[in-house]
């Protein structure tokens, strides 16, 4: 541990405060905006294969197309942030947001849906790489982690708020798919607006061996030499990144646990809750549009206790036991064929919470373990990797549901939870409460029992 005692937001100066709440909130409605377009798609994808007459495989193609486009946007975008700043992407992928939301609404055929869906999803991976990053550099130590899970928050809200707003312009509005699509391009411009002038990231000024602006922008807006001691600014060192540093030996571990527990936690999310509505009626429940907005709603309180609970439980008593959790209830509704509604409803609204739950290690764990010269770099590529399994599930689950059923589907995913909780067992680090320099050094083995 570091012998300064980093100090808490609570006792910054109003000013700091300020300038940090601003910093968590521009990327809160980033993740926020991220969630709410993948929402908008989970309800209205029915509506789309028929007003656009699409084949299983196209609906399948545009459900999995944001998954792919972070595929491809997150690695890259990642490579950017580290090599010409945060700040660029911070504001270009918001641009495309924008633009790229509107487009929706006039797209003539599926495979226009699925290009315009495919480059969202790259800007989504830009966001994904950068917005974390931003937070976590900004930040204090203590507290930290309790910000950065701010970010998935603020995507299970933004998810759960699409599927409401989606329910409300369609059913009970009666309006097109096209103009549900075509909200999400409002929160963009907002998010938009309050990112406008922000500064560049100090960690990534001193990386890139510019101390003097790094110091400017610290006194500026976070409370001069103090902060920068205090949170071992000055112990950043200045060094190249790029995927050879990524791929070393020192960083190639950390790389290999983020990748896979991320894709443990998201692969069965995104397959279940991308067709939930078609899930939910294929287990002959009476209601899928009110069990999948009580879904999305346990979701986000599920992320919201992770948020506050994340600093008193410490990173690995919250990354663990919600995979052997949502194995166990997975399985339940897998082997369980016929069960009575109320038992199938409780099993999904347990894996909701404990998923979200754990999701914000999705974020946390790859700011905190991955040095500043590889941050986002590493960040963009483990969500690439995490989006194969994601894509891939999203892809077949339509296709698995027609041959294989839902119960197999969800023993699948039960196993991919078994896999997930045996890794993190395995590698998960203890970094709560330690600055930026030291996370990134700790060791990758189980630090108690």
């Amino acid at each position: 541990m570091s012998s300064s005692s980093p100090r808490s937001s609570s006792t910054l100066d109003p000013q700091v405060r300020a300038f940090l709440r601003r910093v968590t909130l521009a990327c809160a409605w980033g993740h926020g905006l991220d969630g709410f377009d993948l929402g908008v798609l989970s309800v209205t994808l029915p509506l789309i294969t028929t007003g656009l007459g699409m084949s299983p495989v196209e609906t399948g193609l545009v459900a999995a197309s944001s998954l792919i486009g972070i595929f491809v946007g997150a690695p890259l975008a990642g490579r950017i942030a580290d090599r010409f700043g945060r700040r660029i992407v911070f504001l270009a992928d918001l641009v495309a947001f924008v633009v790229l939301g509107l487009l929706q609404a006039v797209v003539a055929d599926g495979w226009q849906l699925f290009v315009v869906r495919l480059l969202l999803g790259i800007a989504i991976g830009a966001e994904y790489t950068v917005a974390a990053a931003v937070v976590a550099e900004f930040t204090p130590a203590r507290g930290r982690g309790r910000r950065i899970s701010g970010l998935l928050v603020s995507w299970f809200v933004g998810y759960l708020a699409a599927v409401v707003v989606s329910y409300a312009m369609t059913d009970l509005a009666g309006l097109s798919w096209r103009w549900v699509l075509a909200t999400s391009a409002l929160p963009a411009v907002i998010t938009l607006l309050v990112r406008l002038g922000m500064p560049e990231s100090p960690r990534w000024l001193l990386n890139h061996g510019r101390p003097d602006e790094a110091r400017t922008i610290v006194g500026e807006r976070l409370g001069g030499d103090a902060y920068f001691r205090d949170e071992a600014y000055d112990a950043e060192p200045s060094r190249p990144g790029g995927y050879r540093v990524l791929f070393a030996p020192g960083n190639r571990r950390r790389i290999v646990f983020i990748c896979l527990f991320w894709a443990a936690n998201v692969t069965p999310y995104f397959a279940i809750f991308t067709f939930a509505p078609t899930v939910l009626k294929s287990l002959d429940l009476p209601n899928e549009a009110a069990g999948t907005i009580v879904l999305n709603a346990m979701a986000a309180a599920g992320a919201l206790v992770g948020m506050l609970s994340i600093e008193r439980l410490g990173r690995r008593r919250q990354l663990i036991p919600p995979f052997w959790i949502t194995a166990v209830v997975l399985a339940i509704v897998g082997l369980w064929a016929g069960a009575p509604a109320a038992v199938v409803v409780t099993c999904f609204v347990v894996f909701s919470f404990f998923n979200a739950l754990q999701s914000n290690l999705t974020a946390v764990y790859p700011i905190e373990i991955l040095p500043t010269e590889v941050r986002s770099t590493g960040v963009g590529f483990a969500a690439a990797c995490s989006r194969v399994g994601a894509a891939i599930g999203t892809f077949l689950l339509p296709i698995g549901i027609d041959t294989i059923g839902t119960g197999a589907c969800l023993l699948i995913g039960a196993a991919i939870s078994v896999g997930g909780g045996v890794l993190s067992q395995r590698m998960a680090p203890e970094t709560t409460g330690r600055s930026l320099v030291e996370t990134s050094s700790v060791p990758l083995e189980p630090v108690g029992r």
